[in-house]
């Protein structure tokens, strides 16, 4: 990656609002998260000497959504299609950004207009040259300048893209966005291109081969990268399979190579040809009720469950300890933004849980259905708790498991559930993760509507002062909490076991998977 590092030397000197948001991109690099245990993400390191070429297979438990990046919405698919798509900037492994596509850049003083020059040599996977109208085609697209509808909230804020050479493009904004720069990484595609969806086109160090759903997606090494000697790997197969123990046994026989999101408790089973690694990884996990559906509408409800969900127990039994406790959503490794206190708003009580059940009218409890996506086990695992803690105080739970792509359309899309689980992958911004609670969200799936929390989220997007931008969206948080927004339970270690021959994987603050700097030794 040496060629990388040297440009990020070119990058032009920048405004104190594009160093703001480098500082909140950074803000959890390398630090351990508090209640963590201190594990630290390193890369995975094999000795012996190093051998380029080769395949990897990657378990993966579901299928993505969209293999169009401008459509997708489900954190597992850009876990995979990092690798293929690229923005004008990256992250790396520290939550930073450095440039992509893009080589420099300057921010008019008054945060509303960005320049970006292009670097020289960036080819689509098709072989042909990146240009401006490029990017303005995709940006457009996801800003919705020709429907009216963005594609992305992050792009409703820009007021018009221009190209006024083929090396530059000129964004300018309605309104000050602190947040914009972060979505600066959303992927760039071929200007017109329409068949995104079934043949991903990108730029990114792997290209598209086939994507066989329930099976497998594949993609293979662009030789056509930009950056010296990346990738090492010829090929990789991102293998679909949801059952846990199914994965297991797929590591075990040889058939995989890495394991992504291991369950804890296969930690110690694994032979002295695997090695682990385990991090906290930016992610919320919560039990969210349908707020516009009954009982969960009213706040002494919501808050009932709270009191009545023991957190501890679950990180406990399910993450094996290995998690860290949340009281609102947001993980420490946001450490510039976190509010520190929120996971103590509702300590375990069943008598306040009955106490506040009876003072809503359920002084015998309810009957409710909690959906979890099947193909995610650690929720499923989390679901049985919690219906034996709510059990308590005579909330009577049937666990539903679903599907990933009935998940995603009945309960994501259309709203039609009581109770679900699922983990709300973390973003290099604050406000891209407490976005989906804005009331006019699209991403909204729990219709939570709150004028308060919309003003400090508000506040936040468009405060230039970096103090007073961590404050607004820590009220934010403060707010979620109080009102019961959901149940906030833990951001859980992000554990992968992978071939002890393999070198050079590294975590995310980002449900992602980058292959770019993986290689096999000997």
């Amino acid at each position: 990656m040496k060629r990388q590092r040297n440009n990020r030397k070119h990058f032009t000197a920048m405004t104190g609002l594009a160093i703001m948001i480098l500082l909140a991109a950074c803000s959890g690099s390398g630090k351990p998260a508090a209640g963590s245990g201190g594990e630290t993400a390193q890369p995975a390191k094999a000795a012996g000497e190093k051998v380029n070429g080769g395949s990897v297979v990657v378990i993966v438990p579901q299928d993505p959504d969209y293999l169009d990046p401008h459509l997708a919405v489900a954190a597992g698919t850009s876990e995979m299609m990092f690798n293929v798509y690229e923005g004008l900037l990256k992250p790396n492994e520290k939550g930073e950004l450095y440039p992509a596509i893009a080589k420099s850049y300057e921010i008019a003083p008054d945060g509303l207009t960005y320049t970006f020059k292009l670097r020289e040599g960036v080819k689509f996977h098709t072989g042909n040259a990146v240009t401006a109208e490029d990017v303005k085609y995709s940006y457009e697209r996801l800003a919705g300048q020709e429907t009216g509808k963005p594609l992305s909230p992050a792009f409703a804020s820009v007021q018009s893209i221009e190209a006024p050479d083929a090396a530059t493009v000129v964004i300018k904004l309605k309104e000050n966005n602190a947040s914009f720069l972060t979505s600066l990484t959303a992927s760039v595609i071929p200007k017109g291109y329409q068949d995104s969806n079934k043949k991903p086109v990108g730029t990114g160090p792997f290209q598209f081969v086939e994507y066989l759903p329930g099976q497998r997606l594949v993609i293979e090494k662009n030789k056509n990268y930009y950056v010296q000697d990346v990738p090492s790997l010829d090929k990789i197969e991102f293998r679909i399979i949801p059952d846990q123990e199914a994965a297991l046994a797929a590591l075990k026989s040889g058939e995989a190579d890495i394991f992504p999101r291991i369950g804890t408790e296969k930690l110690d089973g694994l032979g002295p040809e695997f090695q682990t690694v385990s991090a906290p990884q930016n992610l919320v996990q919560l039990m969210t009720y349908n707020i516009a559906r009954k009982p969960f509408d009213d706040i002494r409800v919501r808050q009932a469950i709270n009191y009545a969900v023991d957190r501890d127990e679950i990180i406990k039994g399910v993450a094996l300890g290995k998690g860290t406790k949340l009281g609102s959503n947001m993980s420490p490794i946001m450490s510039r933004y976190y509010l520190d206190g929120l996971q103590d708003t509702y300590k375990y009580s069943t008598e306040k849980a009955k106490s506040l059940l009876a003072e809503a009218g359920y002084k015998d409890g309810f009957s409710a259905t909690l959906s979890v996506p099947s193909n995610y086990q650690f929720h499923v695992d989390t679901a049985q708790v919690i219906a034996q803690q709510l059990g308590k105080v005579g909330i009577k739970l049937k666990i539903e498991p679903v599907e990933w792509a009935v998940w995603l359309d009945r309960v994501y899309k259309g709203r039609d559930y009581d109770l679900t689980i699922i983990g709300l992958d973390g973003k290099l911004d604050p406000n891209d993760i407490l976005n989906k609670y804005a009331s006019d969200s699209k991403n909204n799936f729990f219709n939570y509507k709150s004028p308060e929390f919309d003003q400090a989220l508000k506040q936040g997007l468009t405060e230039l002062d970096p103090n007073k931008r961590a404050e607004a969206y820590k009220q934010a948080q403060t707010i979620l909490a109080k009102e019961a927004a959901a149940v906030y339970i833990m951001d859980p270690n992000l554990n992968v076991a992978l071939k002890k021959t393999l070198s050079g994987y590294k975590q995310y603050p980002l449900y992602v998977q980058d292959m770019s700097s993986v290689y096999w030794t000997r």
